[in-house]
């Protein structure tokens, strides 16, 4: 394929993302089913490279080797979307609609204006906007400062001009184009997706796509002709001579071609896939459920109000005046800003902890989170290959198994793969390998995929040759002869080969790698030189090594914890069900009968809904298979979170209620999650709920206070109206007292949470609050009405002309009763004795009450027509709210027996 064709099929591919999809397939299934020279040729390329003009060509028609991501958007557009809430709306079309009614039409009929309830909710509104805001916008600006730190480079073939001579050379990632000639060794991420032309000893880790923990061998093949497209996502992995971009070398060289780039390779479709609005999570459901009930309170109790009082009193303009100072009442004005002053408490709490909240709303969903599906590699594992066992065929550990296992992986020359580390790292200060020293390497026969065995010629001081080989199990059998029991060497029989059969099986099934290990000594004259695969024969097996990716140390304590706190565990995999099942039982997971992909596959919606609930291992995942699983347990009316770190995870990531990630995890996984752990400790996921339940505990303890109390005061309100021939409380009263209410409750994020509430997953109940309202919200209309007659007989103030003094006395006690309320209901035992609130909140609740009883005798209070009380009056204060308190508390104790919870 010529460049135009290149460059033609390229515009086409940027139309749509299915289009890119199937050309993508088509590209590398093109790539590995044709000869190496006919890709080249299709690519117009050699193997020395491209020219720099041709280079430069190909980059302004393909564009730059990046995929799509999501940037933060603009301050201003962050600025604006941080009052995007229901809350805030709802605020701000009373605001809109007091300002007309407090300042328009007064100005128009030349009477006097007031802004104070406009002020007072713009400025509830400003506050909780610019704190989420500014939480947000530090989070972005950091992560954007982390990325602009990492700078990835691929090595290249390049020509100055056609009859140059080729130089590799380091170019940025992003400048790699379709046709160059790269350099692969270990430790590269692979550039883009490419075509291996020539290979040595090549490992690469596809964890970061697959899940596989362990690194697939990869290998230059002249063609595969039974490749054909579309490819599902298995096959496009296990294609020999295919490397994909975002997946890394573990080991070995290579030199291969590009195929395809940027948004046309597998990692590209797959991150295009992710742009877009994002689902909407558990916090969003339930802060639009809230909102809606309160506006369904709104639109039944505001026109009724309007109504008795305007018939009642004969004024109709004062009634509408004082109909939407209800509705501001019924409005927890306050909510927005106490929601995002808790969840930057939390924010900060977690920090603490090095966890970065990029997202605000996560904290809550971190809480109400009951359900936590996991990815294995990198997350319950540590990513990196141990050696767990060295033992002889008897399944004894054996230190002469060490030993050669030593000397094959020390003396090796070529690039030393992930088992190869393991055995130099566990051997480490190893008292068995000191005198090994004495050999020296005389030749070796590296490792290919034929053979799949290493064998290294070595000499001891006294000249004596030994031939260490280890390898895969079936081929290490086929050059072997005898085996080792104990000190004494036996003839490598039926029965024998069996037992290192068995062995080997035996260790697989639990999640192991086995290699055998096997030597000879050259006895006679030495092995002539070179080494050949002639000279790997009549070995004697001398056991196993077995390796493994193990759990992390926190893995297993965390799992018991979430455990502890309700919330369910389950793992989603691409890995295969044997590794992970081991991984599972070592954290402590039952992982029962596993569910693998191609079953998911055939699967209904609703066969799946039944079985996310059985299931705890879900392995063999494509990324849309384990966003399918998150979605299946979120119609089930779970709040899911999801822990990952691969490209693989990206869409689950996102699907999840709340996405978690690691700070080494890759950039497409970082983008996609809403809290990244900056350590590898699992714990701070036990603690993170934590802070999310004690985080959403503040709120919804300040919404089931403030909307039950606001209702308790509008339902006195009607009261009043259907009985009293004057308001019982003017507009201004009703906004003022709700100010210093809310002020009280500044502290809320300080309080702190019984530790029955926290034992078990919290989400937002729209039902129960709006059932919360209706049984608490009256109570303290009963110690409303005592007082209204209070004031209209023992005091007397039962004409117009003593209103203010009925104002007056039902302000202070409506304001004390209110604030009472935050004790007596933000805990379901005793307050005061079995429960006490946090000091800033006493302090706060405290002042608010010493303010109330000395408004009526201030300035402010002549101002806004209140009156001193007499001092007859406070006695008969206290026992109201003593009398509060205690049906308060018999209430909250009757609601919990009837409806088995509180928050």
């Amino acid at each position: 394929m010529h460049v135009k064709k290149l460059h033609s099929r390229s515009r086409q591919m940027k139309m749509h993302h299915a289009d890119l999809k199937k050309a993508r397939d088509l590209a590398i299934a093109s790539a590995a089913s044709r000869s190496q020279e006919h890709t080249l040729a299709q690519l117009n390329t050699q193997r020395h490279g491209l020219t720099f003009e041709d280079a430069a060509e190909r980059l302004e028609h393909f564009g730059t080797n990046q995929v799509a991501s999501e940037k933060a958007p603009a301050a201003a557009i962050q600025l604006v979307q941080a009052f995007n809430n229901p809350f805030i709306w709802v605020l701000t079309a009373l605001a809109a609609i007091s300002f007309v009614t407090d300042y328009l039409l007064p100005l128009n009929r030349g009477e006097d204006t007031d802004l104070t309830g406009v002020i007072i909710v713009l400025v509830m509104v400003s506050l909780s906007g610019l704190l989420r805001f500014w939480q947000e916008y530090r989070t972005n600006k950091a992560t954007e400062a982390l990325k602009s730190l990492v700078r990835t480079t691929a090595t290249v073939i390049r020509r100055s001009h056609a009859h140059s001579e080729a130089m590799e050379m380091e170019i940025p990632l992003q400048q790699v184009v379709p046709g160059d000639i790269v350099r692969l060794s270990a430790g590269d991420m692979i550039p883009a997706d490419v075509r291996l032309l020539a290979s040595r000893d090549l490992f690469v880790s596809q964890a970061a796509l697959s899940g596989e923990a362990l690194p697939i061998e990869k290998y230059d093949t002249q063609s595969s002709p039974n490749v054909a497209g579309p490819l599902s996502e298995q096959e496009l992995l296990s294609l020999p001579g295919i490397c994909l971009m975002g997946t890394s070398v573990a080991s070995g060289s290579a030199t291969a071609v590009v195929v395809a780039t940027g948004g046309h390779t597998w990692f590209g479709s797959l991150a295009t896939s992710l742009l877009g609005k994002r689902p909407q999570t558990a916090f969003d459901r339930g802060v639009n459920s809230v909102s809606w009930l309160l506006i369904r309170f709104m639109l039944v109790m505001v026109p009724i109000v309007l109504l008795l009082n305007g018939y009642s009193k004969g004024d109709w303009s004062d009634a509408l005046l004082f109909a939407l100072a209800v509705a501001v009442g019924l409005t927890p004005e306050m909510l927005p800003m106490i929601v995002s002053s808790n969840l930057a408490k939390g924010a900060i709490a977690l920090s603490r902890r090095k966890v970065v909240v990029k997202r605000l709303n996560a904290i809550q969903n971190f809480g109400a989170m009951d359900v936590l599906c996991s990815d294995k590699t990198g997350t319950l594992t540590q990513d990196r290959i141990i050696l767990s066992h060295h033992l002889d065929l008897h399944d004894r550990s054996d230190e002469r198994v060490l030993q050669l296992a030593w000397l094959n992986s020390r003396h090796q020359t070529g690039v030393k793969n992930l088992m190869d580390k393991a055995v130099l790292a566990f051997s480490q200060g190893n008292m068995a390998v000191n005198d090994l020293w004495r050999y020296r390497k005389i030749d070796e026969l590296p490792f290919d995929f034929e053979r799949r065995r290493l064998s290294i010629l070595l000499a001891d001081q006294n000249q004596q040759q030994m031939l260490v080989c280890k390898g895969a199990v079936d081929e290490m059998l086929a050059v072997s002869s005898f085996w080792r029991d104990g000190d004494e060497i036996r003839p490598l029989d039926e029965a024998a080969r069996q037992r290192l059969r068995d062995q080997a099986e035996n260790y697989n099934q639990q999640g192991f790698r086995v290699l055998v290990v096997g030597w000879r000594a050259i006895e006679g004259s030495p092995i002539s030189l070179p080494l050949s695969i002639h000279d790997e024969r009549e070995l004697i097996v001398s056991g196993v090594l077995t390796f493994l990716d193990p759990p992390k140390e926190s893995a297993a304590e965390a799992i018991a914890a979430l455990h502890e706190n309700g919330v369910t565990v389950k793992v989603l995999t691409g890995d295969n069900a044997i590794i992970t099942s081991k991984v599972c039982r070592d954290v402590g997971l039952e992982p029962g009968e596993p569910l693998c992909g191609s079953e998911i596959a055939q699967l209904s919606d609703d066969e799946l809904y039944l079985l996310v609930e059985q299931r705890t291992l879900f392995c063999r995942l494509t990324p849309q298979q384990k966003t399918r699983v998150l979605q299946a347990l979120q119609h089930n009316g779970h709040t899911v979170g999801f822990l990952g770190d691969g490209i693989n995870d990206a869409p689950a990531l996102r699907a999840a209620d709340i996405g978690i990630s690691v700070d080494t995890a890759t950039d497409i996984a970082k983008e996609s999650a809403d809290i990244i752990l900056l350590e590898k400790s699992l714990l701070v996921l036990e603690q993170g709920v934590m802070t999310g339940r004690e985080t959403f505990g503040n709120i919804i303890k300040y919404l089931n206070m403030t909307a039950s109390s606001n209702f308790g005061n509008v339902f006195s309100v009607l009261v009043a109206s259907a009985f009293i021939p004057f308001l019982p409380m003017m507009a201004i009263h009703l906004l003022l007292q709700n100010l210093m209410y809310d002020l009280s409750q500044l502290a809320l994020p300080w309080d702190k949470m019984d530790k029955e509430f926290l034992r078990k997953p919290r989400r937002w109940d729209a039902k129960n609050i709006g059932r919360f309202m209706l049984w608490i919200g009256p109570t303290s209309s009963i110690f409303d009405i005592t007082t209204f007659w209070l004031m209209w007989t023992v005091f007397a103030a039962n004409s117009v002309e003593s209103q203010a003094l009925f104002q007056s006395g039902w302000f202070v006690e409506g304001l004390l009763s209110q604030t009472l309320v935050v004790h007596m209901l933000r805990t379901r035992k005793i307050p005061f004795i079995q429960s006490r609130a946090a000091l800033p909140v006493m302090l706060a609740t405290g002042l608010v009450m010493i303010a109330g009883i000395l408004i009526p005798f201030s300035p402010l209070g002549h101002a806004v027509g209140l009156v001193p009380l007499p001092w007859s009056y406070f006695p008969w204060l206290l026992a109201t709210l003593l009398g509060y308190c205690v049906v308060a508390q018999g209430m909250k104790r009757l609601y919990i027996r009837r409806f088995g919870q509180w928050f």
